[in-house]
């Protein structure tokens, strides 16, 4: 049935004694300019009814009307709070239908490993903070946004921004890292690993907490998969699905690290909690991420004085002829864009972007009714949404 018309449905055969109540899309508790239309039963939430749109920022007609180094910052702003993993995907496309993915240096591979994971990092810190504050807990919410703080500062450092990087280009980087730029990272990584314990006995393992997230807004894995959730929301359901190991892409075949799935421990596989604790665990496997990079970058892939981070491209980036989809594991689940492209100009025919954000959020509906609406805002925090990726 088509969403107008059972919208329509919907609000024609409320009840008399049901309300139909507005939360958003100035409500704090959304994330951002998005609008849940609720119809109630008293406490009761009997139907979620998501409106968009709030934010478009008109990204697939920038990129049809820009060259492909141009369309980069504007990748950065659809996910604002994981750029370089936007870029990187995006980047990623161009080079392999260009041919030149396997010219690109190991270093550069490497770097960009690094400033992703920092970025996957910043953007678990954010969506746990956040969560916190919608339950209730304030302190986690100040400790995430501290040492938040610590990445955004490397990243300003290496990139010369500090949410808007433009830093992963086509064929290379935008600047190699400063000098020192790995010993501070390491330092970071150091000072790290204990406040993530102590974050974890405030909040993860706090009662409070549990009591609020386990058994709430619980996602079967046949849900998640129909409706084309990825990323967390669909590892806290159980399925062990990475496109980082899938794909093997960029340097990540050469690293090790664990898969965070679902598994139930506080209540069923799939709810709040189990989404809340993958990325818990994913912040865990990315400073593995990060000590490996940081020690291939220091030992076996040293700067050079003759090392450029940019590319010999020609001066005009022109794809064979061609339909092309690429994709990448972002910290919220798979981002991908399709390109096609005539073989005769700088700028592509058309360009569809699929951002997680938005198949995350389209399954609420169906994993909010007959909750209450205290747990509809738990719910929502879960999923950890940026509507600069919903809307695009």
């Amino acid at each position: 049935m088509p969403y107008a018309t059972r919208y329509e449905e919907l609000i024609a055969n409320t009840e008399p004694q049901e309300m139909i109540l507005n939360m958003g899309p100035q409500h704090p508790s959304t994330h951002g300019v998005l609008r849940l239309e609720l119809i109630t039963d008293g406490e009761v939430v009997k139907e979620v009814i998501p409106h968009i749109g709030y934010l478009h920022r008109c990204f697939e007609n920038h990129a049809e009307h820009l060259t492909y180094q141009q369309t980069i910052p504007f990748t950065d702003r659809m996910d604002y709070l994981a750029s370089m993993n936007n870029s990187h995907a995006w980047v990623m496309g161009v080079e392999r239908m260009m041919g030149i993915e396997k010219d690109i240096p190991k270093r550069v591979e490497y770097i960009r490993v690094l400033v992703c994971e920092l970025n996957r990092i910043a953007s678990h810190l954010i969506a746990i903070g956040t969560y916190g504050i919608d339950i209730g807990a304030f302190t986690p919410f100040l400790w995430c946004f501290r040492d938040r703080e610590h990445i955004m500062g490397l990243l300003e450092w290496a990139s010369g921004a500090r949410m808007l990087y433009n830093y992963i280009w086509v064929g290379g980087l935008f600047y190699d890292l400063p000098i020192g730029f790995e010993e501070r990272c390491k330092e970071f990584v150091d000072y790290f690993k204990p406040k993530l314990k102590e974050l974890n006995e405030l909040l993860t393992n706090n009662q409070i907490f549990i009591e609020r997230t386990a058994n709430v807004g619980v996602l079967p894995l046949d849900v998640a998969i129909n409706y084309g959730c990825s990323g967390p929301m669909l590892r806290g359901s159980g399925l062990k699905w990475d496109l980082r190991r899938v794909d093997e892409y960029s340097a990540y075949p050469e690293l090790e690290f664990e898969i965070p799935v679902g598994k139930g421990e506080m209540g069923a596989v799939g709810d709040c909690w189990d989404r809340y604790k993958v990325r818990v665990d994913e912040v865990v496997e990315s400073l593995r991420i990060i000590e490996q990079c940081l020690e291939r970058l220091q030992k076996e892939l040293k700067r050079t004085p003759d090392f450029d981070p940019r590319a010999k491209l020609p001066k005009k980036i022109i794809p064979k002829a061609q339909d092309f989809y690429i994709r990448a594991e972002n910290p919220k689940g798979e981002l991908g864009f399709y390109f096609i492209t005539d073989g005769r100009t700088e700028i592509p025919k058309r360009v569809k972007a699929r951002g997680p954000s938005f198949n995350n959020l389209s399954v609420i509906s169906e994993i909010s009714r007959g909750v209450l609406i205290a747990d509809l805002i738990a719910i929502l925090g879960s999923i950890d949404i940026v509507l600069g990726e919903v809307d695009r």
